[in-house]
């Protein structure tokens, strides 16, 4: 019985032999529902989600930038506002979600564009093309927030898988990198041509909206090095005006998020659908903007427990239920994350007017444009908000400094950066806090402590320390 069996059992496989002829039989062993090459329009689109998820969420993890701008204050756990950093990994986890899942994603990108052999000059060569020029901009964007959020990092080295232990760059040589390969990148769209269709979850294929965007990040960019030694802001940024930067809200690089899971708004994810009551106003904030009438904090924060605007003191344990909450445009689902808009722009603007950049307009007609453009994009009406524009008193780059902290609310990482550029309004450390100052930059992940020690101590030694809150960056310079 056995022998008949086996006969049969070969009888089959000698059939299969001949049904198959030549064919490659390792086929029947994939799988069509995970494939085995990733579409590079899906990985572009999956590192901006990511890069959007990282600056958006509220998550103590990772996503402290609203605490140290003391937007937000804390209830319960307040182990944040008062700069405990370690006791989540905070840096690290920061570190790793940029790497791993932004700039990693955007690299496999293009070397699968790469891959794509297609002649000069052709429809999808120009396709390529711009593909690979928003995916630059989108890398630069990346690298641009661990430069400045941490000072020197692995940059030339990173990412290499045969060399697990990479070299650390000067911050300084990044970043005039990164604005060489903004020019490159802003010099290979073309808007004659698309790119990632609805896969571009920025613009929709608005090639010429991602050259404003590359314009207007060079501003953001070179206005940051203002205060550096030997470095020609002036020249970067009347180039980068000069390109074409954001001249209304409309345009505005924004990841816009859906209503219902997966795809909602990382606020909503952690305050609404957690069900978490760990975030309240915080005084800071609120009271500057009441002292000033100021008609956004009813968009900004919800009544609290008396009908008014309160925040809770920042650092410290705040009751829930009696001070104002994160208003509901920015715990809904759908509310879009900002990576870069117009009324950056204009404060920008008007900083380097100030600075005696020739980049047209009066800076207080720039200033008034910002808070104007800021009022009405969470919901002002004009006239309330050129009024209020108007009232505001402008004296220069402390009033640029103060007003864009305000209105870089639920941007936590960018209100924190004007914050160290302008270094207005004056922020205070907590009585409690681990260090008496607002921290500054971000200290080097643990891991890199472990497992690239050398590079990570010569990069230590380098800027000075990894002590957060003295060592400013080399940007840094008031």
């Amino acid at each position: 019985m056995k022998r008949a069996n086996k006969i049969l059992a070969l009888v089959a496989l000698f059939l299969l032999t001949i049904s198959y002829g030549c064919k490659d039989l390792t086929k029947l062993n994939e799988n069509p529902k995970v494939p085995s090459k990733v579409p590079s329009e899906t990985l572009f689109a999956n590192a901006v989600r990511n890069l959007s998820d990282q600056l958006a969420t509220p998550n103590v993890n990772s996503g402290i930038f609203r605490l140290l701008a003391q937007q937000w204050a804390q209830t319960t756990y307040i182990d944040e506002s008062n700069y405990d950093l370690a006791t989540r990994n905070i840096p690290q986890n920061f570190w790793n979600r940029i790497y791993l899942g932004v700039i990693k994603n955007l690299r496999e990108a293009k070397r699968l564009y790469a891959e794509e052999k297609y002649a000069a000059g052709t429809t999808d060569a120009k396709i390529r093309a711009n593909r690979e020029a928003i995916t630059e901009l989108v890398e630069v964007y990346a690298w641009h927030i661990l430069v400045f959020t941490y000072g020197d990092i692995p940059y030339s080295q990173a990412m290499d898988i045969n060399n697990p232990q990479p070299a650390y760059d000067d911050a300084y040589d990044i970043v005039r990198n990164l604005l060489t390969r903004i020019d490159a990148a802003y010099a290979k769209l073309d808007n004659g041509y698309e790119a990632f269709g609805a896969y571009d979850l920025i613009y929709g294929d608005d090639i010429n909206l991602w050259k404003k965007f590359a314009a207007s990040l060079k501003l953001r960019i070179a206005m940051l090095l203002a205060d550096v030694p030997g470095f020609n802001a002036q020249a970067a940024v009347e180039d980068a005006v000069s390109k074409g930067v954001f001249t209304s809200q409309a345009e505005r690089a924004a990841f816009r998020y859906l209503s219902a899971p997966p795809n909602t708004n990382p606020v909503w994810v952690d305050l609404v659908q957690s069900g978490r009551k760990d975030f309240v106003a915080a005084n800071t904030l609120v009271d500057s903007m009441n002292a000033k009438s100021d008609p956004r904090v009813p968009f900004y924060f919800t009544k609290d427990a008396s009908g008014g605007y309160s925040g809770g003191i920042y650092g410290d344990n705040n009751n829930y239920a009696t001070y104002s909450k994160p208003s509901d445009i920015v715990t809904a689902p759908n509310a879009e994350h900002i990576l870069l808009d117009y009324v950056e722009v204009e404060f920008l603007l008007a900083a380097a007017v100030e600075r005696g950049y020739n980049v047209g307009g009066a800076a207080s007609s720039h200033f008034k444009n910002a808070v104007i453009a800021s009022a009405e994009y969470w919901g002002v009406d004009h006239p309330a908000a050129s009024a209020f524009a108007s009232g505001l008193p402008y004296s220069g780059t402390t009033d640029i400094g103060e007003q864009m902290w305000v209105a870089m609310y639920n941007r936590g990482w960018e209100a924190w950066t004007y914050w160290r550029f302008f270094d207005a309004p004056t922020l205070e450390a907590p009585p409690d806090a681990q260090w008496p100052v607002v921290p500054v930059r971000y200290p080097y992940p643990v891991q890199e402590q472990n497992l690239n020690e050398a590079n990570w101590r010569a990069a230590v030694q380098k800027i000075g320390g990894d002590d957060i809150p003295t060592v400013k960056l080399f940007w840094d310079r008031n």
